[in-house]
């Protein structure tokens, strides 16, 4: 999923799910956060993945930094059966593009 489709899913589909896999600290620091993002960090998804589970139905845009540790989480979460999809630049491209609108 590309920065441009983020920000067209977020305006257009209410029951989009963002899922943050940074640490929380991370969330408060100069990249901050995506309005109403569930953080889990990935070193702690496969342990609270059940807090995933209602959200089984909708689409999952998984995030981090730059795209790494989202793309591995999105894979795991795709192996569970969820619809995730990893959002590519991660919150470094979604700032740059942020600026550039």
């Amino acid at each position: 999923m590309t920065i441009n489709e983020l920000i067209n899913a977020i305006e257009t589909d209410s029951s989009l799910i963002i899922l943050d896999v940074r640490m929380p600290e991370e969330l408060t620091g100069p990249l901050g956060k995506i309005d109403n993002v569930i953080n889990i960090p990935v070193q702690q998804l496969e342990k609270r993945i059940g807090e995933l589970e209602i959200y089984k139905d909708r689409t999952i845009a998984v995030i981090c930094r730059s795209g790494v540790r989202s793309a591995s989480a999105q894979r795991f979460l795709a192996g569970m059966g969820f619809n995730a999809y990893n959002v590519e630049g991660g919150m470094v491209q979604f700032r740059i593009d942020e600026k550039q609108a």
